[in-house]
């Protein structure tokens, strides 16, 4: 009998689809993730469907969207994370040894959650230096940076003994900057911080503008949902958070870029212990982003909530030898609902009918999967009270290969508000068509697609 294949997902906090190497960036240097693509697989268009940390990492671990599983914010929603049907829970019964290091973010506090035969995490979003820990349930207080101090700790689990094949999730703080949670439920941000041996990398470098990177005023003219939101951000509380971040600045980009310089360390430190425990070709790598973030894109930032590309696409590599011809490139729309069937099919087991994505391992034969595969996705989102300026944005949207329609739920008569996109004519989504009668067929057709998707995503 084959052995069956470790597992290892590596999460990395607010990274952008093109904020790797091989991703695309213009000039961060990511040679260790770079190799996971240039040795397995990169799937240019893999989406987030709640695209902020909480609810997506619950659709990550338990293959259904927000509305399915009910995470459905960043609220500390501790009850319903310790709930949550995560796949690690089948992985148990397959015979696997589990392991979760790193950020959790799924209700703010740090303790163990069902599922994990070994658990390191730590409350909220934690510190980027001097971080204390939850380690299998006892807190420890830790000195140095929280990416090198997760990195070692993910390098020791590898190489400890295993009776059994291993399934690590492994999420990395970066490249979030360190936040204060209030009573209130709103955020003191501190700022990026790098490791200090990185801290100026890549001075003087630039990220080129693009297109799309417009004033509110710009931005309303086609989208008018966004007149409020834009209004209520001049206030002196989201300009000061976007002043502790260096919001739209190029200063951000480059701390991010530099921020992650410590995680690709880290994963060519995982490549070096795999490859010492004779274990490299038989574990089934993962990289992921937990939500995009905007540079300026459409005038927004610091933000990542929205369902423009910059917001929901991933990146997303992959590596496994044995499945994976080095250097596939897949254009299917995937999920990150699809990585908990894909693990569960791997380790033997049948996805349940609760999992809502669906094992992806087809797309890595160059097939498709029984049945077909999906022609759309649905993105959705709601209102958070953490975020008074965006107060009513709440949204659902449906993603086509060609468009994309936005429905605003709230502040919305009859539709005007909404938005519809020809990616193909406008990838950068300046222009919203929903009113041209040229569009009209495909914006009925794009309707009734999200009302399908919304329906079942609730399970109706």
């Amino acid at each position: 009998m084959a052995r069956k294949p470790n597992l290892l997902v590596i999460l990395i906090d607010d990274l952008r689809y093109d904020e790797f190497g091989a991703g695309g960036h213009p000039y961060m240097k990511t040679p260790c993730i770079d190799r996971i693509a240039h040795e397995g697989a990169l799937f240019e268009r893999a989406f987030h469907t709640t695209p902020i940390c909480s609810p997506n990492r619950a659709s990550i671990l338990s293959g259904q969207y927000a509305s399915r599983h009910g995470i459905i914010d960043n609220v500390a929603r501790d009850l319903a994370s310790h709930r949550l049907p995560n796949y690690h829970l089948e992985l148990q019964r397959l015979g696997y040894e589990t392991a979760h290091i790193g950020k959790w973010h799924m209700g703010n506090d740090g303790k163990p959650r069902p599922g994990y035969d070994f658990w390191v995490a730590y409350d909220g979003h934690g510190r980027l230096y001097d971080p204390k820990l939850n380690e299998n349930g006892t807190y420890v207080q830790h000195k140095g940076y929280v990416t090198d101090i997760m990195n070692r700790m993910a390098v020791d689990f590898i190489r400890s003994k295993h009776d059994k094949p291993w399934s690590l999730f492994f999420a990395h703080k970066a490249v979030h900057p360190d936040a204060e949670q209030a009573a209130d439920g709103t955020f003191i941000m501190d700022g990026y911080r790098a490791a200090g041996r990185h801290k100026d990398l890549y001075r003087g470098c630039v990220f080129p503008k693009k297109p799309n990177m417009l004033s509110p005023a710009e931005v309303i003219k086609h989208k008018p949902a966004w007149a409020e939101a834009f209004e209520l951000r001049k206030s002196k509380q989201s300009r000061m958070l976007m002043d502790a971040i260096h919001s739209g600045k190029q200063e951000e980009i480059r701390l991010r870029a530099c921020m992650m310089a410590a995680v690709d360390e880290g994963v060519g430190m995982i490549f070096d212990a795999l490859k010492q425990t004779g274990e490299l070709d038989n574990t089934f790598i993962v990289f992921l982003g937990d939500n995009g973030y905007f540079f300026g894109e459409h005038g927004l930032g610091p933000d990542r909530r929205f369902p423009y590309e910059e917001g929901i696409r991933s990146p997303f590599v992959v590596r496994y030898p044995t499945r994976i011809k080095a250097g596939l490139r897949v254009k299917d729309l995937v999920i990150c609902q699809d990585i908990a069937p894909t693990l569960i099919e791997l380790a033997g087991g049948k996805p349940g009918p609760q999992i809502q994505g669906a094992s992806f391992l087809p797309l890595l034969a160059g097939g498709k999967r029984k049945g077909g595969w999906r022609k759309s996705l649905l993105v959705e989102y709601w209102a958070e009270n953490a975020m008074p300026w965006l107060v009513g944005m709440t949204y659902k949207c449906v993603r086509t290969d060609r468009y994309k329609y936005i429905r605003w739920i709230n502040r919305n008569r009859n539709g005007e508000l909404d938005e519809l996109y020809d990616l193909e004519r406008d990838p950068h989504e300046i222009n919203n068509v929903i009113k041209r009668p040229a569009y009209r067929a495909i914006r009925d057709k794009m309707q009734r697609n999200l009302r399908s998707l919304v329906t079942a995503a609730l399970g109706l």
